[in-house]
């Protein structure tokens, strides 16, 4: 393996891609996009990196760029975008990405195992990506990362403030799973990067999870200067200058549609259209406020629009806003509200289209995290006014390059406007110390040494490698590695016949380091342990238990949770006990005996064909989804549909890469049919029950003539299953 850190990037919900930023385009594509790929870049030219891949979902449809189709875009030859399909091909946005966050990470999981490489950083960027960082760190034995950006406890106070129920908070934003969520990303993070102090201070201290060994480091994010320049700069020779040169003659065409007078000063502003981000606040201070009208023009750009009709509800709401006031206040002539802007060109342009208007950029948001249009106004040269809020305070403090106000009083908004728009020299000191204090406080090359900085302190001995982690305990390194699996019944299948056991103990013992070992049984979690250390057995890499209802790791029994969002869809427990309690010849099987994704009962053994008949009938006359599974002449368990040992060692080998002809399953009963079946190598040993004689005569079922573990032992010679 080549030396020097891989480090993973997580970036879920939004529209990424190596340039031409589509921010502002919905509510979840803002400057968190512009992060994560500069973030990444900036990670890339470090020599201690040898490699970065940001990993994000990949969209298609014709509303899209092909761009957000591929499957891996290279941004240089050590930073890649990698997307990873889930929940189908469409847009989604983040608050309904919650359920396909496992179906994700197994995903991301087998790409890794394909790729062979495994990260020594998995740093996630925001709560959903913080999800998915957290489950990979731990399963590969990497250190986890987290950026927060937003939270959700700050953000459900803001909105009951505004006077939402958390009723209704929890239908648009799901608030209280994503805080939920949040804390146990803080309490197993082990560093959270964030932008400013009030990050740490105010958001991250609502949360009751905060652990003690998590480090907390402020490193503020960079910005491209190559991009991001002074107004009064030439065109950097790396940029197409006819492309900035077509950009500021249509910005300026653009703009022209809107302005009586264009030659007077633009107060701009540029953000999503989200409530937070008071849009309509700044206009009121603006609509207010005739001798500011006088003073300068105000142009806002809130986000993309091509039709109105196809805009979110929110949207549509906070642009009708805006041109309700724009009526309201009679700014015909003074207000500009452009459809859109490309931030590959335009956007840096308009920055500086302003300042050489002598304009201000503003930011009224109620709540900033930290403010990235300010670091690039600031680079630009033009001043700013800025709500008093999280990052404005530091970015104003280290560039001195304008004004903090009350973004919920207007009239504090029109003042700290007509204070820069009329004092020329303060306007040219704010605009130089801007260009300066970002040179100074806001790159990226000091970005991603402060980073590395933070590794080293948690790892001085070990860089680069971070083998403070206890990867013995991480099973995904385990199964990345593995190339064949090995899957059992416990009762009458591996059990019963100690010599042999003893044999089969030894053989996966001499093959640990390429056989992966498992068990499938119906039994509960609790009675099944203990067999373990009762006969001396190797503790099993998996166990699949309740009868493929649910599936557990390693020796700490780290639960498969992707397993059990796969088998929520269409399960409906509560419907079918009603259904079954209508049926005299079923008793229900102890408390005990029933799980979260099993029901269980006692079918009494005289006709048992015609009864389960019956039992599914009853299920499909009332349209459920449901798996029977019948066994020993008296269990019967009831599943979801997708539920079962079979389905669960399928699963198994897709998630981990396995194929299904290097899986061998061995069983004795009717519960263990449908793993037996298919491309699997099936050993039923000679102790087998009249249910599976059925399966004689079909591929790759061989019945092996020894009881127990030696018919194990015989299955696996036959397959040459050890050297395979």
């Amino acid at each position: 393996m080549e030396s020097g850190l891989y480090v993973q990037l997580y970036s879920i919900h939004g529209l990424v891609r190596g340039n031409n930023w589509e921010m502002g385009r919905n509510p979840d594509t803002g400057g968190q996009i512009k992060y994560v790929v500069e973030l990444a870049n900036a990670l890339g030219e470090l020599p201690e990196v040898r490699k970065v891949d940001l990993f994000t979902r990949r969209i298609r449809g014709k509303a899209y760029s092909k761009e957000y189709g591929q499957s891996i875009e290279p941004l240089s030859d050590k930073v890649r975008i990698i997307r990873i399909q889930c929940a189908g091909t469409k847009y989604i946005r983040k608050e309904l990405l919650w359920p396909h966050l496992d179906e994700f990470i197994d995903k991301t999981l087998k790409f890794v195992k394909e790729s062979g490489d495994l990260p020594d950083i998995v740093h996630g960027h925001y709560a959903d990506a913080g999800y998915v960082a957290m489950e990979i760190a731990s399963l590969l034995g990497a250190n986890f990362a987290f950026t927060g950006h937003s939270l959700g406890r700050p953000k459900q106070k803001r909105l009951e403030e505004s006077g939402l129920s958390l009723t209704e908070i929890n239908k648009q934003f799901h608030i209280e799973h994503r805080i939920s969520v949040e804390e146990e990303i803080i309490s197993n993070a082990r560093f959270i990067v964030t932008s400013t102090n009030q990050e740490v201070e105010e958001q991250y201290g609502m949360y009751h999870s905060t652990n003690p060994s998590t480090q907390f480091s402020v490193i503020p994010p960079g910005i491209d200067t190559n991009k991001f320049y002074p107004f009064y700069s030439e065109i950097p020779e790396n940029l197409d200058s006819s492309k900035v040169q077509q950009a500021q003659f249509y910005l300026q065409k653009e703009l022209s549609r809107f302005f009586l007078n264009p030659e007077k000063p633009i107060i701009f502003a540029l953000s999503r259209s989200e409530r937070r981000k008071n849009i309509k606040g700044l206009v009121t201070a603006y609509g207010r406020d005739k001798e500011l009208q006088a003073i300068a023009n105000l142009a806002i750009f809130a986000g993309l629009r091509k039709d109105i009709e196809e805009m979110g509800e929110t949207e549509k709401e906070i642009l009708a806003e805006l041109l309700w006031l724009m009526d309201k206040f009679d700014l015909y002539g003074n207000l500009a509200i452009p459809k859109r802007a490309d931030f590959e060109y335009e956007v840096p342009e308009l920055y500086r289209i302003a300042a050489r208007t002598q304009g201000v950029f503003v930011n009224p948001a109620f709540t900033e995290p930290f403010g990235l249009t300010l670091i690039e106004s600031a680079a630009s040269g033009i001043p700013i006014v800025s709500t008093d809020d999280g990052g404005p305070r530091d970015i104003v403090e280290n560039c001195q390059n304008g004004l903090l106000v009350d973004a919920h009083n207007p009239e504090e908004i029109s003042a700290a406007l007509k204070k820069v728009l009329v004092n020329p020299e303060q306007w040219r000191i704010y605009s130089q110390n801007g260009i300066t204090g970002v040179n100074t406080h806001y790159s990226w090359t000091a970005h991603g040494k402060k980073y590395l900085s933070l590794l080293e302190k948690m790892a001085p001995a070990t860089m680069p490698g971070l083998q403070t982690i206890d990867k013995k305990t991480a099973i995904g390194r385990r199964f990345t590695k593995l190339n064949k699996l090995f899957i059992t019944d416990i009762d009458d299948t591996l059990l019963g016949n100690d010599k042999a056991l003893v044999q089969l103990s030894d053989a996966l013992n001499e093959h640990y380091d390429t056989i992966g070992f498992g068990v499938a049984t119906g039994r509960p979690l609790d009675l099944i342990v203990p067999v373990f250390e009762e006969y001396d057995i190797p503790h099993p890499d998996v166990i699949i238990s309740s009868v493929g209802t649910e599936i557990y790791y390693g020796k700490f029994l780290r639960e498969d949770r992707g397993w059990k969002t796969h088998l929520r869809t269409q399960w409906k427990p509560d419907r079918i006990k009603k259904l079954m309690a209508t049926l005299k010849f079923v008793k229900v099987q102890d408390v005990d005996a029933e799980r979260n994704f099993k029901l269980s009962y006692y079918l009494e053994d005289d006709e048992p064909e015609e009864k389960l008949r019956t039992v599914h009938q009853l299920l499909i006359d009332h349209r459920l989804r449901y798996n029977l599974v019948y066994s020993q002449n008296k269990f019967l368990d009831i599943l979801p549909y997708r539920a079962s040992k079979g389905k669960a060692v399928r699963y198994l080998s897709y998630k981990w890469n396995i194929p299904l002809r290097n899986v061998l399953v061995s069983g004795d009963s009717g519960n263990d049919e449908d793993m037996l079946r298919g491309d699997v190598l099936g050993v039923v040993v000679g102790n087998y029950r009249p249910e599976l004689k059925k399966l004689k005569g079909l591929r790759n079922i061989y019945f092996a003539p020894g009881y127990q573990a030696a018919g194990i032992l015989e299955g696996m010679n036959h397959y040459k299953f050890l050297n395979r």
